[in-house]
């Protein structure tokens, strides 16, 4: 078994990155023996997984799914929200080992949303939603120990931080206020929904993957289809990004003014992380990361425009 390259330079992470790298081939090799695999392709990974095309002992094509430790809050519970949805919007779950965070799962499609107009993935996107977005199961964590801890360290933040302070400010007292809202959970949200994680299939044309599951608020979707192909939106980023929001609030039956704040709040706190992340290595913002937070705020303040 070789690891992708791109998933090996992973290691620069940290000592625990390494070692799980290192313990990935045989981990790998262990479950195609275990649950009787073959392999089927060449593997695939994102930045927390390495994905197998494989065949089940009957033929059946799937992929193996092997997540690292490194995004263990995010994705603890994949497993039991993808045997909750059970094949209805999102893909199927086969079979599950959570002890060695590995998943089988069917096999779909290489295509996803990005190969549609963004108009056209967003409705796709907000029919999803009503599929997927079902009462929370228990063991799921709630979204606002999350707000909660985020919101704490927004108002934190520097003054002199590169993001409007009226942002800051109106992000803290809507977070406050979202912590406090018994509304802001019970549902079990997908919390990455974004155009690449939905991809063709053949027993229904479009399914949800990779699902960052928590106990929360519907109207918390949104943002990734805002800041996801923002390079679309050239020429008239305002107008564009309003026709995206509306598009997935009218076709979903969501709040515009639930939804609004959610996509502030996210879109605050992911200018902050940026700012954090060079604040904890001792550098000044790169090119990209100003880039980045510019972004941020440009979607913030279109949603309220």
């Amino acid at each position: 078994m070789k690891i992708p390259a791109g998933l090996l330079a992973q290691a620069r992470l940290g000592e625990d990155w390494a070692r799980w790298l290192d313990g990935l081939p045989q981990l790998a090799d262990d479950l195609l023996d275990d649950w009787e695999l073959r392999l089927d392709g060449d593997p695939m990974h994102g930045f927390c997984a390495l994905v197998l095309p494989v065949r089940t002992a009957s033929g059946r094509p799937a992929v193996l799914k092997l997540h690292s430790d490194a995004d263990a809050e995010e994705s603890d519970h994949e497993h039991l929200v993808l045997q909750h949805w059970h094949g209805n919007g999102a893909v199927q779950l086969l079979r599950a080992d959570p002890h060695r965070r590995a998943l089988l799962l069917e096999r779909l499609h290489p295509e996803n949303l990005n190969d549609l107009w963004d108009l056209e993935a967003c409705s796709i996107v907000a029919g999803l939603y009503r599929r997927i977005h079902l009462p929370a199961l228990p063991a799921l964590r709630p979204l606002t120990t999350y707000v909660d801890r985020w919101t704490t360290d927004l108002g934190r933040l520097p003054r002199g931080a590169p993001i409007p302070r009226r942002l800051v400010e109106q992000a803290v007292a809507l977070g406050r206020d979202f912590v406090d809202d018994a509304q802001s959970v019970g549902t079990i949200i997908h919390g990455d929904l974004h155009y690449e994680n939905v991809l063709a299939a053949d027993r229904e044309p479009w399914l949800v993957i990779d699902p960052k599951p928590m106990s929360g608020d519907p109207h918390y979707e949104l943002a990734p289809m805002l800041w996801n192909r923002f390079e679309e939106l050239a020429g008239d980023v305002r107008a564009g990004l309003r026709r995206r929001f509306h598009t997935l609030l009218d076709d979903a039956g969501l709040d515009e003014d639930r939804a609004r704040d959610w996509v502030v709040v996210r879109m605050v706190h992911n200018a902050m992380w940026a700012v954090q992340d060079a604040m904890r290595a001792g550098v000044d913002l790169s090119v990209e990361e100003r880039v980045w937070i510019t972004q941020c705020i440009t979607i913030a303040k279109a949603v309220q425009d």
